[in-house]
């Protein structure tokens, strides 16, 4: 009986810590900008990717006014050349969601006249692997905008790692109450 009730725990235990690690993050490109021609003389993916680690499954989402902007996924020649001959996918409602689905180099542009030569542009790597947290004082953001809030992600992963170590603990306990 101790022994299965050991081999639960340590299950709900490695349970709670999966879905720590593999839950999507979800970024706001350009974080409280949004989708927009960069200002002054910085790159968007320059900046704003730094200290983010993007991993299949997470969301990237585009904040623009629609009619104004739109976001294409684009091969790397059409990105470097800022043209949307060779558009894998194009999304011109505002804002916009769009999953990393796969490992590599993921190209986005805005095909509005002149607004991806102007910087309106993003590339992110998307790896494989467990998620871990920026290094602190490594930020090289140049905007000074404040960093976006915490996500409920987190709490939610706190929350339902918290729920099976405390039903973990009541099955080892064997649901015996202390007065």
């Amino acid at each position: 009986m101790a022994i299965k009730i050991v081999s639960m725990t340590a299950t709900l235990v490695l349970a709670s810590n999966v879905l720590q690690i593999t839950y999507a993050g979800t970024y706001t490109v350009g974080d409280t900008i949004g989708w927009v021609i960069p200002t002054g003389y910085t790159k968007l993916d320059h900046n704003w990717t730094d200290n983010k680690n993007f991993l299949v499954g997470d969301i990237l989402v585009f904040k623009f006014t629609t009619g104004e902007h739109d976001v294409a996924n684009v091969t790397e020649a059409a990105y470097n050349a800022c043209t949307s001959a060779n558009t894998i996918i194009t999304r011109s409602t505002g804002p916009a969601r769009i999953t990393l689905n796969s490992i590599g180099d993921h190209h986005f542009i805005c095909t509005f006249a002149d607004h991806c030569a102007e910087g309106q542009k993003l590339s992110v790597e998307v790896r494989n692997g467990p998620r871990t947290a920026p290094v602190p004082g490594t930020s090289h953001n140049t905007t000074g905008s404040p960093p976006p809030p915490p996500s409920s992600a987190s709490s939610l992963v706190a929350t339902i790692s918290l729920v099976f170590m405390s039903i973990g603990i009541q099955i080892a306990g064997g649901g015996r109450h202390f007065a």
